[in-house]
Parts: C-alpha cells; structure tokens; sequence
C-alpha cells in the first residue's frame, strides 16, 4: 500500500492498493477510484462486528455502515478529499497508542483499526447542534487517515502540563492525554465574555492537535449570509443567536452539566 496526500487547503488522500489490500471508509466519504477497485458496503468494519460494535461506533458520530474498497486482481487507486478547508493527518495505531479524535474526524482507515466512542457529555441545549460534545476513539491496529479543519497546530503536552481549550478547536490527541470538560470560571466571564461557557482541559502527556477552524464556527458565519437573515428578516441569525443562548441558560440552569 502507497498514500500520498496532495492539495493545500483542500487536500485529497490517494491511496493505491496492490491486489487484495483494502481499506474502509464511511459510506459517501469516496471522491474517485480506478475500475480495479472492488466496493462493498456492511456494517463489519471499523469494529462494527455485532450490534453492539454498530452501536458504539453510530454514538461516536460515524455511520452505521462502513464501505470497504479492496484491489481485486490488479492493483488499483481510491481517494478521499476533505470536506472543508483544513488538513489530512495520518496516524499509526496499536493497542498500546490510541487516539481521540473529534467526531467527524475519521476519514479512512486499514481493515484492522476500530471505532468507538471516547468521551460523551451534554452541553445542554444549541450548543454544537444540540448533540453535546462527542470524541470518537481510534483503536485496533494499522493506520488510520483524520481530517481535521483549519490550520493544525500541534502540543507536545509534558505530564501533568495542561492545556485549555475551547472545544471546537480539539481536533484529536493521544489516549494518554487526560481530557475534561470545565467551565469558564465567572458568570460574566460566561454570559459576556463572547468565548462560551466550557473550555476543554488537557493534561499531558501526549501530543494534541488542535484545529483552528471549528464546524461549529464556521456554520455560525455562514448562517449569517443564508436567505433571510442578512440584508433580509434577520431571522438566520436570531435563529442562532437564540439557539446559542438557549444553550448558555439551559446549561447554567442543569445541575448536570459542568
């Protein structure tokens, strides 16, 4: 197997596979083949073996089915392209050197590698679509291909170095980094302070990759410019503006939410 990542701003992932290697990818993540290459789409990949397997990987933000693409009796090439601007990085794993990723961060993988989930918390009502904050795991064995968005900045974390950062930016790092959800400290700091009201806190060691243009963001500006908000009723951004504060309240206001 050869790869080879190409493009700038929005990179493609090549991958060539001599006869009867493969690997798998979410279904609709595929950008272009040859007509070597074999697809088939189940739900055994990614550790998707069993309903509970299709369970954990579906709760960790992936699709309940997976497409393999396999090299059949010549060798072949498929590719997969990001999504939005940002950057493809590709990572070995093993039982011993697992990784955390953001929930839309997988793009393909060799067979061998799993999908589960890492973290799970509500955030409380708009707060990043309302689905709360979710980390995918990346385990198993062989190498797996994240896409993360923005520009990537990397931090080796020394132990007990701690790192806070707000959500959206957390793009992936290793299982031995310890990850929490906090609060930012003050009710002003919180309601006024423009930031939101959680902040991730990272404790070394391990390595983190932080992305600089968070989904959530991005839609944000961009809902600004849809049909009927600027320029017309301004209902897209009261839409968000509202959601977003509903969610700042209702987390507030719920005990279980820290």
């Amino acid at each position: 197997m050869q790869t080879r990542i190409q493009g700038t701003v929005m990179p493609v992932l090549e991958v060539r596979l001599e006869p009867n290697e493969s690997v798998f990818a979410e279904s609709g993540e595929l950008s272009w083949m040859t007509s070597s290459i074999q697809m088939t789409t189940h739900t055994q990949m990614g550790g998707g073996g069993g309903l509970f397997g299709m369970f954990k990987r579906v709760v960790a933000g992936g699709s309940l089915f997976m497409t393999e693409y396999r090299a059949a009796q010549s060798p072949g090439e498929v590719a997969f392209a990001t999504k939005v601007p940002g950057h493809i990085v590709p990572i070995s794993v093993s039982p011993s050197d697992e990784y955390l990723v953001h929930r839309h961060g997988f793009l393909c993988a060799t067979p061998q590698v799993t999908i589960g989930v890492g973290f799970q918390q509500s955030l409380g009502a708009g707060i990043f679509g309302g689905n709360g904050f979710v980390l995918q795991k990346i385990g198993g064995s062989g190498t797996a291909w994240l896409e993360l968005s923005g520009e990537l900045i990397r931090k080796d974390l020394a132990p007990g170095e701690t790192l806070r950062v707000h959500p959206g930016h957390v793009g992936a790092f290793q299982a031995s980094v310890n990850f929490q959800i906090t609060t930012v400290p003050g009710i002003k700091n919180a309601i006024f302070g423009g930031d939101g009201i959680f902040l991730a806190a990272l404790t070394g060691p391990g390595t983190v990759w932080l992305q600089t243009l968070p989904i959530s963001r991005l839609a944000h500006q961009i809902a600004e410019y849809l049909p009927g908000s600027e320029g017309g009723s301004g209902t897209g951004r009261a839409t968000v503006g509202g959601a977003l504060l509903g969610g700042i309240v209702g987390s507030l206001l719920s005990g279980d939410d820290n």
